[in-house]
Formats: C-alpha cells, sequence, structure tokens
C-alpha cells in the first residue's frame, strides 16, 4: 500500500512538471504588462481597425477575417526609466527568440529595427508578432492572432496600412513612439 502512495506521488509530480513549461510566452508577458504604468497597451478587434473610407477588394477582406485581435504594448523611452527599458527589452528579445518563435522578416528603417517572427506552421500561421525598437523612442510589440494567415498576407496586410485603408488613429500614442517606422 505504502508503494502505491509513493508511485501515485511520483506519477502526480511528473504530470505536473511536465504539464507546466518554463518557456516565457509572449501572452504571458502582454498580460503581465496590462496593470504597468509605464507601458501604453492597446487590445482591439480588427473591426475597429477599418477606415470608413476603406476599399478593400476581396484579397484584403480575406487577410482581415483571419486576424481575430491586435494586442499592443509599447514602452515609451524617458530618460528616467533607460535602465527598466534595456531590462523589459531584453525581457521580450528572451521570448520571441525562443525556437517556437519562427522569424519572418528583419528590417531596419533610420534607427528603428524591426522584427517580424511568427507561430504556426509555415503556410498556416496562427499569430504574427511585430517587435519594434529604436533607442531613442522606445520598443513596441504588435500581437497579431490570426486562423491560418499565409506569409504573403502579412506583407499584403502592411501594404493596407500604407494606402491608409487600415485606421491607425485607433492606435494613439503609439505614434508617438514609433513615429519613425
Amino acid at each position: 500500500m505504502q508503494l502505491v502512495k509513493i508511485l501515485t506521488a511520483l506519477i502526480v509530480a511528473a504530470v505536473a512538471l511536465v504539464s507546466c513549461s518554463n518557456d516565457k510566452s509572449l501572452q504571458r508577458y502582454l498580460v503581465d504588462k496590462q496593470e504597468d504604468d509605464r507601458y501604453l497597451k492597446v487590445d482591439l478587434a480588427t473591426s475597429l481597425l477599418q477606415s470608413d473610407d476603406a476599399d478593400f477588394s476581396e484579397e484584403e477582406k480575406e487577410i482581415l477575417s483571419t486576424i481575430k485581435k491586435v494586442n499592443m504594448v509599447a514602452f515609451p523611452l524617458k530618460n528616467s526609466n533607460a535602465s527598466d527599458y534595456e531590462a523589459e527589452k531584453t525581457m521580450v528579445r528572451e521570448i520571441i527568440d525562443q525556437e517556437k518563435y519562427k522569424t519572418l522578416s528583419k528590417m531596419k528603417s533610420k534607427d528603428t529595427h524591426i522584427t517580424l517572427k511568427y507561430l504556426g506552421e509555415e503556410d498556416a500561421i496562427d499569430e504574427v508578432i511585430v517587435f519594434a525598437s529604436n533607442e531613442e523612442k522606445g520598443f513596441g510589440v504588435f500581437r497579431l492572432l490570426c486562423d491560418d494567415m499565409k506569409p504573403g498576407q502579412v506583407l499584403k496586410l502592411m501594404n493596407s496600412i500604407d494606402n491608409g485603408d487600415i485606421d491607425m488613429s485607433k492606435l494613439s500614442g503609439f505614434s508617438d513612439v514609433f513615429d519613425a517606422m
């Protein structure tokens, strides 16, 4: 009987250890920052991003239909929070540099570094992550929850933003941090 109790305890402990992953997740990071006053935060349904005068093609409508939600946090850099900025930026980098996040693209525009990552399959993306940092303004993390988005659709979505079809006014405050992008 004692052996059964010990074996049961070991099995329960093993299951608990296996189910509790030590991997940090971007979702957990974003949730943790919701109450942090140092951050600008926005969670949006994609329907709120469509501008009134948007003229979406069928393809653009299909792309938007794959996006379920957008989560964003930005850490504006101020003289008084430079050490916090570096620590937080390092923490985000450690999260998105995990093997489960696959790199889609990296680019540099002026003084801003932008990294696009994704979760899911190469032809069926479930989550798109954009990490942008600027050593003078701060950093931002944009997380798009998707339903089987294709990599080419991400680039077309960026073009819709450039064309003004996506209403970026809902992201007030974020442009102050990243007007250099």
